[in-house]
């Protein structure tokens, strides 16, 4: 495998890329899509804490080393580009990498630690948050294609009772509609009682048992559609999907996880904490910007999210498993062709089952998601034979979407892609 930084080096497998730094260029109009994947939090929970977007910060002036903005016509140098722009809108860091065919390429802007100034590692671990979504929605096709559960068995067959109240009716809703977000719950990290304390980051070690989330959910509302009548994201119904992995294995979503995908992928920077808040070796900083303060959120509670969004890996090992559920290497075809049956979200995005299907401007369609918890927020797109992909994430993230930080980044992953 071929693995270079943007300037054309060769950089030798399992060694730190180098990559190429340099003054920001001037984004291009941000784009639309994905903002409703963020996990973001109540509106009161910003007002008590006094939480705002990101100021935008200048773009800096001068040639960066890619040359003017219509020099960068390669992915590599798109993508860079955009990691530039982000540190210029206020993100710590941003790490990113272009693969097609065997040829991978590396790109990194601003530091992964801020008091080291030690500059961001396109090797290091990061929380993903809502990519393990993908990872969890595997584990499930795998034992339906062993004849283990049903992806149309409800949910009261596997959980009795867990469902149950406020007008819910776990006999109803199906593991499917938990997995592609029709089952009409709501989304319990949308309550200030749970986002509140996580973006506060007051006690990284609180437990917060799955049903507990669950209970807090039901009770935040009443029923707003049939299950199945339509899209909308929630969280509930991946921690509900955990909690089946549970029943139907008597081992929990972490374990299953790593028996049957990180271990058989080789994976060794991939990991699902379920209680350590920690995140351990060479890692991104993570980094929330409360008021007009930014504050270190490494250490952060994964009981938040579990099977919705708990789990840390690199752009490596997340490039590789996107590649290995793409191409069937984690999946029998039956449950290839459920993992990409889609419903619809707006005209040009579907959502399978943990992944996302989206047209782009450009006319190329690509598969993908992208995860947000505190300190961190990251993307991938992926070509439907897994030959091209683009990913990127950077380590600041203080739970509200469509800051100038995700829009130039998240475009630049756009254009990337559909420059391979």
């Amino acid at each position: 495998m071929s693995m270079r930084d943007v300037s054309g080096a060769r950089i030798p497998t399992g060694t730190k890329d180098a990559g190429v730094d340099g003054a920001a260029r001037r984004p291009s109009p941000p784009r639309g899509h994905w903002r409703r994947l963020l996990p973001a939090a109540t509106a009161a929970c910003l007002l008590m804490t006094g939480v705002g977007p990101a100021v935008a910060a200048a773009p800096a002036t001068g040639s960066s080393s890619t040359g003017s903005p219509a020099a960068a016509r390669t992915p590599a140098d798109i993508l860079q580009a955009g990691a530039q722009q982000g540190v210029a809108d206020g993100y710590p860091g941003v790490i990113g990498m272009v693969r097609q065919g065997d040829t991978t390429q590396y790109v990194h802007a601003g530091v992964g630690d801020r008091a080291t100034k030690t500059p961001a590692d396109p090797k290091a671990k990061f929380r993903i948050g809502s990519n393990t979504k993908a990872f969890v929605s595997t584990v499930l096709l795998q034992l339906e294609g062993e004849k283990k559960l049903s992806l149309d068995d409800t949910v009261e067959r596997w959980l009795p009772g867990a469902v149950a109240a406020n007008g819910y009716d776990g006999s109803k809703i199906t593991i499917r509609q938990l997995l592609n977000h029709t089952s009409g719950l709501p989304d319990y990290f949308k309550s200030l009682q749970i986002n509140g304390p996580y973006f506060l980051n007051t006690n990284p070690r609180e437990v917060y048992p799955p049903q507990n989330l669950v209970d807090v959910a039901l009770g935040m509302r009443a029923p707003a559609a049939e299950p199945g009548e339509k899209f909308d994201y929630s969280n509930t119904n991946y921690v509900l999907a955990g909690m089946v992995i549970k029943a139907v294995t008597g081992e929990d979503s972490a374990a299953q996880i790593q028996r049957r995908i990180i271990e058989p992928l080789g994976l060794r920077d991939t990991s699902f904490p379920t209680t350590d808040p920690a995140i351990y070796g060479n890692h991104l900083r993570g980094y929330v910007i409360r008021a007009i303060l930014i504050s270190d959120g490494t250490v952060s509670n994964v009981q938040v999210f579990g099977s919705a969004g708990a789990m840390v890996s690199t752009m490596d090992d997340l490039t590789a498993f996107s590649r290995a559920l793409m191409t069937g290497k984690l999946l029998a075809p039956a449950q290839m062709a459920e993992l990409k049956t889609t419903v619809p979200v707006t005209a040009d995005v579907g959502y399978g089952l943990g992944i996302e299907r989206m047209k782009l401007s450009c006319g190329k369609s690509a598969w993908g998601h992208n995860g947000a918890v505190l300190g961190y927020f990251s993307e991938w797109l992926s070509s439907e034979d897994g030959t091209e992909q683009v990913a990127h994430a950077n380590n600041e993230f203080h739970l509200l979407g469509g800051t100038p930080g995700q829009a130039h980044t998240g475009k630049a992953m756009t254009d990337a892609f559909c420059a391979l």
